[in-house]
């Protein structure tokens, strides 16, 4: 018998066709991977193998039970962890493995040797509340929030996006553990290194099953989606000799723990710095001080010329920002957030209109001119969140990993749109915990336990510390931290 099995599997919202005539198996004990686009489908496919979402047409069966009518006897066996992370963000570590465990009619005792592996490494913080782990942390309360009732089944949906390269390769040696113990793995994900730990891989486009093999063979067949060609740029060329950031000896302390510890740098205008760093190394503390969302312990900076200490309000006229969680509203229409922002900083009516029309014009999106934001694909909403981000021509534009969770083709294209605008002079400020993003950057600095390890040129860095790419270097300077992420 199969774990899984769909056949013939539809689905529609309105005049979108999400899934249409999907079939494929999945065998015991493998670990199969879902991959696509954005607004491919994956999610839809989840929810439907998960009983939260009924098929247009078709069947589907997990563990030999059909996803319509018996639908209580799937919940008992399967765990999922959702895009987002699925837990309660004020309650604790412990409080949120005991509500799952009750939600399943069992105890976080009776589930422990199931988890223990996992627990074992978050159990000292049990007492925090979920909302202060880092994202390796949360991660790993996901995981074992989904599996602390025995399921034998576990279904993963792009469960590392937004987690620093260590992290993720130490959430997959978990799975390599889960999957020695039987337990059947479905994972989506947009990194290649993690497709290539599946045993066959279902690429999903637009809907259809456009093939399914090994993942060797997929990334191959369709390496115009998983691997576009390199994007052409000049590293440096938009570079002036004018530093736009200026940072000296800058601290953040919270009590007697410094999330950022006496680092300084500069950035020069146009230039595209790379702001790298493990979850917690203290990469958003420091943003928010640039960007005057906070202030420092000590230390001294300037942003566009202004004092960050004193200044703030100036800063935040003359810079762009981009967070991890899009700052675009859901409810308004693509013309209308971009209205929103460019009255928020004083541009004339005349002004918002020409631009507009230069701005959906640069992305294709014309025709979604009137379309709700909340109705779009994600990577469209990050473009959109970028170059709403830039609509004033900032004199800086702080992104926060602004491509999580993107497929590889979309990423290419939203670092078109930096090129573009680094080109026209503004500098780009940005975190990736994608590591070939980082080689797009003319210069990088590293973070490891609050303080800037390595400041240098990709290959500059590469021949430093005598690694072949970016994620090993990363790699190699991240193992030496010494404080706990969290």
């Amino acid at each position: 018998m199969k774990a899984i099995e769909v056949n013939g599997v539809s689905k529609r919202y309105g005049t979108v066709q999400a899934l249409q005539d999907v079939s494929l198996t999945v065998d015991k004990g493998e670990v199969f991977g879902i991959i696509g686009p954005d607004g491919a489908g994956k999610t839809s496919l989840y929810r439907i193998l998960c009983t939260l979402l009924l098929p247009d047409s078709g069947t589907a069966t997990v563990d030999g039970y059909d996803t319509v009518r018996q639908m209580k006897e799937i919940r008992r066996r399967v765990g999922y962890m959702p895009g987002r992370f699925s837990l309660y963000q004020d309650l604790t570590v412990e409080e949120n493995l005991t509500f799952f465990a009750t939600l399943f009619g069992t105890t976080v005792e009776a589930g422990y040797d199931n988890i223990s592996a996992i627990y074992s490494q978050i159990e000292r913080f049990k007492n925090r509340r979920a909302g202060a782990l880092s994202g390796g942390m949360k991660q790993k309360l996901a995981l074992c929030c989904a599996l602390v009732h025995s399921p034998s089944v576990l279904f993963l949906d792009e469960p590392t996006t937004g987690v620093d390269p260590v992290s993720r390769k130490e959430f997959w040696e978990l799975l390599g553990g889960l999957e020695e113990r039987g337990i059947t793995i479905v994972a989506s994900t947009p990194y290649l290194d993690e497709v290539r730990c599946c045993h066959r891989v279902a690429f999903l486009d637009n809907g259809r099953v456009r093939g399914i093999d090994t993942p060797e063979v997929i990334l191959e067949r369709f390496r115009d989606v998983f691997n576009p060609p390199g994007i052409e740029h000049d590293k440096g060329t938009g570079a002036q000799d004018e530093n736009v950031i200026e940072v000296s000896h800058l601290v953040k302390a919270f009590g007697s723990f410094h999330a950022v510890d006496d680092i300084s740098f500069t950035v020069k205008k146009g230039e595209i710095f790379g702001f790298l760093g493990a979850n917690g190394a203290g990469k958003t503390t420091a943003m928010h001080m640039l960007t005057g969302l906070n202030q420092p312990t000590s230390g001294s900076g300037t942003v566009c010329g202004f004092d960050i200490r004193t200044e703030h309000e100036q800063i935040k006229k003359r810079i762009g920002y981009m967070s991890q969680r899009f700052s675009l509203y859901e409810d308004l229409t693509v013309a209308e957030n971009i209205r929103l922002f460019a009255g928020i900083y004083g541009m004339d009516d005349a002004t918002i209109a020409r631009k507009t029309d230069e701005v959906l014009e640069r992305l294709r999106f014309t025709e979604h001119k009137h379309d709700l934001v909340a109705s779009l694909p994600l990577g469209w909403k990050q473009k959109l969140a970028f170059s709403v981000s830039i609509f004033h021509e900032p004199g800086v534009v702080f992104l926060d990993e602004p491509t999580g969770g993107v497929d590889p083709a979309t990423r290419r294209q939203f670092w078109e749109l930096i090129y573009d605008a680094a080109h026209r002079g503004i500098t780009v400020f940005v975190t990736t915990h994608y590591m070939d993003e980082a080689e797009y950057c003319d210069r990088i600095s590293i973070m490891v336990d609050g303080k800037i390890c390595a400041l240098g040129t990709p290959d500059g860095l590469k021949r430093q510390f005598n690694q072949p790419d970016m994620d090993h270097v990363f790699t190699h300077l991240a193992r030496r931290a010494t404080r706990s992420s969290d």
